[in-house]
């Protein structure tokens, strides 16, 4: 477990990634995103061998998950597009970071921020939907609030949902990916960003939150140990 002063150190660490990161993929043509990449991984790697054991687990689930999203809404769905037209290597670690980012928010949040995300996202979901200009975003919203409904890490999904949105607001301003305005499949409208984005984020959380939970259960039982609930959080 890390102390207070450790975790906001990481915390502000993983910002610094993030924020730095990304104007290097920008802004120096391909050694940027090789560099970027070769920094984000050796930064996850180190994590995980100093991590105990259930979120060692949980972060390598969070990349796998990331990994089989990536492929699928960037190159089989088409929602959106890397500059170069690939798949960032460092995209799939950076969702483990960013994480990393949100459960450590997470734990020092009120409770009250749990409701008030969703409450207050709701009126610019619903005007721009009935312009519009996002009706997908009111699809996401629904499956926002789903998540938020049906799991019991409702305050991560809240913190998540803004976290993600401010990342992919830098992110698409940079112009290191772009959204498409016309969203492939569904003839549905959106914009770049979508302001529900960061709900394919609290989707990523809810599967890696629920994986982790079910394979240590099932390690519990195998070793005849006592049950415990793995907690979303990784200090």
């Amino acid at each position: 477990m890390l102390t207070e002063t450790s975790a906001i150190h990481r915390a502000l660490l993983i910002c610094a990634v993030i924020i730095v990161g990304l104007a290097l993929d920008q802004h120096v043509p391909f050694w940027g995103q090789l560099l970027v990449s070769i920094g984000v991984w050796a930064l996850l790697l180190y994590w995980l061998y100093v991590a105990p054991r259930e979120q060692r687990l949980t972060l390598i689930v969070c990349v796998a998950y990331a990994t089989a999203g990536e492929c699928f809404l960037s190159r089989a769905w088409r929602l959106y597009d890397y500059r170069l037209g690939n798949i960032p290597a460092f995209v799939p670690p950076g969702h483990a970071l960013l994480f990393m980012l949100g459960a450590m928010i997470t734990a020092y949040v009120r409770d009250w921020v749990t409701w008030f995300v969703p409450i207050a996202a709701a009126p610019f979901v619903v005007f721009l939907a009935l312009i519009g200009a996002d009706t997908f975003g009111l699809a996401l919203y629904a499956l926002f609030i789903a998540c938020m409904v049906f799991s019991r890490a409702r305050k991560l999904y809240a913190v998540m949902f803004v976290l993600a949105l401010a990342m992919e607001i830098y992110g698409t301003a940079l112009g290191n990916w772009t959204w498409r305005l016309d969203v492939p499949w569904l003839g549905m409208s959106t914009i770049n960003p979508p302001l529900t984005a960061g709900v394919f984020y609290c989707v990523l959380d809810l599967l890696v939150v629920t994986t982790v939970a079910r394979l240590m259960k099932r390690e519990n039982r195998r070793m005849g140990g006592a049950k415990r609930n793995p907690s979303p959080a990784l200090p």
